[in-house]
């Protein structure tokens, strides 16, 4: 099993975050196995595409919500550190409240 759960979209509230506000949330290591993602459905192209680590964060986005670890942003980086058969991930992490 590589992701806790395969989700289809977002349970938590809108937090609202700009990317120049995800660039200051230092990054951390996440288990795959905790995460839950929020797409079901993921494209090849972009998941084998050279330079798709290439454009915006190097770190995928997570939110932590309700004792719950959603992966907002970041599934192909994700999935690409599960085929090279590791079980963590540095992300960064959002802890949202109710």
């Amino acid at each position: 099993m590589i992701f806790k759960l395969v989700g289809d979209g977002r349970p938590y509230p809108e937090h609202g975050l700009s990317s120049r506000e995800w660039a200051q949330i230092p990054p951390r290591q996440v288990r795959l196995d905790t995460l839950v993602t929020t797409k079901a459905v993921l494209d090849l192209h972009s998941l084998l595409a050279k330079d798709s680590t290439f454009y915006g964060d190097l770190f995928p986005h997570v939110v932590q919500w309700k004792g719950e670890l959603y992966l907002e942003d970041g599934l192909h980086r994700a999935l690409r550190a599960a085929l090279h058969q590791r079980s963590v991930l540095h992300a960064r992490v959002l802890e949202v409240q109710d």
